[in-house]
């Protein structure tokens, strides 16, 4: 096997625990398997890899720009675990007065037993307990609270965003009645919720995904898809699946982008002016994939205004679908996909991978130097040298 770290990438060190992909050396590959036997779900090693070399260096280092964004010691510490249940999937939330994490359990999969029978959970952690189990290094787990059973109004939570001190959900519902909208949770005991919208004009929403707010007019924009009906917890659409903008104080609701086919994460760049959407449809939930449909993030330029505009592809990905989306403060943008999180700068160049050898559906920057990834059944606590994007609403 060859040597997967060599001593620096074009002059620069490379820490111990990355180690560097030069693309170049599987431009050209001895035999590349058709599609029934690699395809957009599988996870790919390249020659002269395995899958426990790739996981044992978890830093992959595709271009030098990546490199200052993990710095010279990165970690990745394993904090939390589940044999099949997925506790660790979506809607995370820093809360930094607290210093605080939350995060909900996957709505709608089966070895969950959510979605009809019952809500998916919403739970915390406390990061300086998270920063203790790493500097001790005894392999000890991390303590999990549940805020949330759904009884107190956020029934199948998936996305989250910090908002006026507070924290929006967005509920997928459940079923006929108990339609998806967001919530509005206090971060703070007892965490007393408040639905701020469930409706447009009229009519139920198919079942909200992600919601993040606009830094430059600090309205919520949402998208709208349709896995609770494909997981089976949400009734058959009645709406297209598109992205919202939602203005609290005049209580407009309006579409601002459409043309997906299943719109997931959503983020803006650090100064607002452009937005990020990640398109999931190759994932159709218990009806199977479509290697041929979108696995995409698209960027869109966001005016003054707040309206959007220039829909273009940022990037295509390989392995899985781009799920949970995030900048840093430099415009980097970061995406759970089906191995990691990937990492592109500004332009859309892949630059680097943090690699969990499984699907990451969501994570999230805890200010300057600390990330959370939440791969479905393990939780990951990431030191880098990177700062998340400024939370504006706190």
């Amino acid at each position: 096997m060859r040597e997967i770290t060599p001593k620096s990438f074009d002059g620069l060190i490379l820490p111990d625990t990355s180690q560097r992909i030069d693309l170049k050396e599987y431009n050209v590959l001895e035999f590349v398997p058709p599609p029934h036997k690699h395809h957009g779900k599988m996870i790919w090693v390249p020659p002269g890899l395995t899958n426990e070399s790739m996981k044992a260096r978890p830093f992959h280092v595709y271009d030098p720009e990546f490199l200052p964004i993990i710095g010279l010691y990165p970690t990745m510490t394993l904090i939390a675990e589940t044999d099949v249940d997925p506790l660790f999937h979506e809607a995370t939330a820093w809360y930094p007065p607290t210093d605080e994490f939350f995060f909900a359990q996957n709505a709608g999969a089966k070895a969950a037993g959510t979605g009809m029978a019952k809500s998916a959970i919403v739970q915390k952690i406390d990061l300086q307990q998270a920063e203790r189990i790493r500097l001790e290094d005894k392999g000890e787990k991390i303590q999990i609270d549940v805020v949330s059973d759904g009884s107190e109004g956020i029934v199948n939570p998936n996305g989250a965003t910090n908002w006026n001190g507070q924290i929006v959900f967005c509920a997928e519902g459940q079923g006929d009645e108990i339609t998806t909208g967001l919530v509005l949770m206090n971060p703070l005991e007892p965490h007393n919720t408040t639905v701020l919208l469930n409706n447009y004009h009229g009519r139920q929403f198919n079942s909200l995904n992600d919601v993040v707010t606009n830094p430059r007019n600090h309205e919520l924009y949402f998208t709208d898809t349709v896995y609770g009906h494909l997981q089976d917890f949400r009734p058959k659409p009645g709406l297209r699946s598109q992205v919202y903008r939602f203005d609290s104080k005049s209580g407009q609701v309006r579409a601002v982008a459409d043309g997906f086919d299943k719109p997931n994460g959503i983020a803006f760049s650090p100064s607002g002016r452009h937005a990020y959407i990640a398109d999931t449809g190759i994932s159709g939930g218990f009806y199977g994939n479509d290697y041929t449909a979108p696995a995409t993030i698209y960027r869109f330029d966001v005016a003054q205004d707040g309206t959007w505009s220039n829909r273009q592809l940022f990037a295509y990905i390989s392995v899985g679908s781009p799920d949970g989306i995030h900048c840093d403060d430099k415009g980097n943008v970061y995406a759970g996909i089906g191995d990691g999180v990937a990492v592109w700068n500004p332009s859309g160049k892949l630059i680097g991978k943090i690699f969990v050898g499984g699907v990451v559906a969501n994570f999230q920057f805890a200010g300057r130097g600390r990330m959370i990834i939440l791969a479905e059944t393990h939780l990951w606590y990431v030191t880098l040298r990177a700062k998340g994007a400024e939370i504006h609403d706190l």
